[in-house]
């Protein structure tokens, strides 16, 4: 009896370890353009299209745009979030996320971001093609918005 007491022990904290050592990334979208679809691509893969995402496990270098009907796949001509949510293993090696006007991005429509949870409320707003919280050159790093928590989510709104 002690032996299947121990097993069921040592079966329900693997279970709790595995549990808390899961990593997990949601990205959410609110449009309130009143047109436009929402756009989460990684590489070649759209994986959403305004629903929210989760990612199970690092998501990393993904784009976000509002497909207006003039926007190329990878969001050429139009705004842009781009970003990648980890769990941080180091100092400084977690999540980060910006937004990118760099050619052939350009501005369309006002687009911003925001992390949620321990991270909150720590984001950016560009609302025009000059904003100085978008990358303009690869130069630019300063706007890069950075979250050194787990489990990072992230909410990108467009049309603030």
């Amino acid at each position: 009896m002690f032996a299947s007491i121990k097993a069921a022990t040592f079966a329900v904290l693997a279970v709790a370890a595995g549990q808390a050592l899961a990593e997990t990334h949601t990205v959410s979208f609110v449009n309130n353009c009143g047109r436009g679809t929402p756009t989460l691509i990684q590489g070649p893969n759209v994986l959403s299209t305004g629903g929210a995402f989760t990612s199970n496990g690092p998501f990393r270098s993904w784009i976000a745009y509002l497909q207006t009907g003039s926007c190329g796949f990878n969001g050429e001509g139009c705004t842009i979030v781009e970003g990648t949510l980890v769990n941080p293993t180091t100092a400084g090696s977690g999540s980060s996320v910006d937004l990118s006007l760099i050619p052939p991005h350009a501005f369309s429509v006002t687009t911003g971001f925001g992390y949620q949870g321990a991270c909150a409320p720590a984001g950016a707003d560009c609302n025009n093609a000059n904003c100085n919280t978008a990358f303009h050159s690869s130069g630019d790093t300063f706007v890069q918005v950075a979250c050194q928590a787990n489990d990072a989510n992230l909410v990108i709104t467009f049309c603030l």
